[in-house]
């Protein structure tokens, strides 16, 4: 297992920033403009307002710096506070139908490491956002999300100590717009979570962009002013030993190049997604006609399962490499990206 330490957390102090829910946003990479607009219109402390802080048309330079010095008031005006140093519990549920259990996790200082040890990736990356990740980083100096990686376990220990913390009431707590409720707890220092995890390697299951970022803003810091807190980046470690993580559907949405051709037309998304077949390699995609309409396919395709990697194998890689392709875990919204004519196909 990489090293893991604890960590000085920023925290929202909701007394000056209001409640929790006007503050929070959806990861960046899937916050198109009309989004970001209403996370800027719910409090002048969203943190869209530092994780995307202008309009993306604005000159580059004008979009981090603004970054800055929007972190630099709200650290210097009290509406970011600093936590002692420690670890802190992290939950995540849902209710209701479809729901999954909860998710709980340590949020904790990793050690970076080369990839291939014991860091393992499961996804490659694209240039754009690491590029985009680097400059704020350099702005900022802050890890604005989490790496969300999992270790193989089972731990008792840990197992042990976020069911009893998890029993109490939570420091944060809030709502998503997708119905799931995350909650946090501080640890102590001195919780030997290190040592209980020190025997396992760590699969990156989200936050490959994030994690080769830290790497190379790592590495450039080391050239000027050696070791620092640069050596480290902000994750979340969940044993999947003890946990039964979800694994939640991850849509592509094709931003330009052909669309997949062939396939069987049905009737709607619903129908789409009862037709799916991971095993048989059968995927569904959406497109549009030439009046606009919707037009859902389903495709058997040639190739080992997973379906997504023989996806990739038969039409992605090659109609849309790198900044041609974006993923989406929401459904509605790679559709209605399909539907205003943004994109060619999802």
């Amino acid at each position: 297992m990489p090293r893991i330490a604890p960590f000085t957390a920023l925290v929202y102090d909701t007394d000056v920033a209001g409640p929790l829910e006007g503050l929070t946003a959806r990861p960046y990479d899937v916050i198109n403009e009309a989004g970001r607009q209403d996370y800027v219109a719910r409090s002048p402390y969203n943190v869209v307002r530092v994780d995307l802080a202008s309009d993306p048309l604005a000159p580059p330079a004008a979009r981090y710096a603004a970054s800055q010095q929007v972190l630099r008031d709200w650290t210097s005006t009290g509406v970011l506070r600093r936590e002692p140093l420690g670890y802190v519990a992290y939950e995540m549920s849902t209710s209701g139908p479809g729901a999954v259990p909860a998710v709980r996790g340590v949020l904790c200082a990793l050690h970076l490491e080369a990839w291939g040890g014991a860091i393992l990736p499961h996804e490659d990356v694209m240039d754009g956002p690491v590029a985009d990740r680097l400059e704020l980083l350099r702005a900022t100096r802050t890890n604005l999300s989490a790496i969300y990686g999992t270790v193989p376990g089972p731990h008792a220990e840990l197992a042990d100590l976020l069911s009893g913390i998890c029993a109490t009431p939570a420091q944060g707590e809030v709502t998503d717009q997708e119905g799931v409720r995350h909650r946090t707890w501080p640890i102590p220092p001195d919780t030997p979570v290190s040592t209980w995890l020190a025997d396992d390697h760590l699969l990156i299951a989200d936050g490959h962009h994030r994690y080769t970022t830290a790497l190379a803003y790592r590495d450039e810091r080391h050239r000027a002013d050696g070791p620092g807190p640069w050596d480290r980046v902000l994750a979340l470690v969940v044993d999947a030993g003890t946990q039964d993580v979800p694994v939640l559907p991850y849509h592509r949405v094709q931003r330009t190049g052909m669309a997949l051709g062939g396939g069987t037309l049905v009737d709607d998304l619903a129908t789409l997604f009862a037709g799916l077949d991971d095993v048989a390699v059968r995927i569904g995609s959406v497109t549009r006609g030439p009046a606009g309409e919707l037009r859902w396919r389903l495709h058997d395709l040639h190739g080992d399962p997973p379906a997504v990697r023989a996806l990739h194998e038969a039409h992605l890689d090659a109609a849309a490499p790198a900044q041609a392709s974006s993923f989406t875990h929401v459904a509605a919204d790679a559709v209605e990206a399909v539907r205003s004519g943004e994109v060619v196909g999802a």
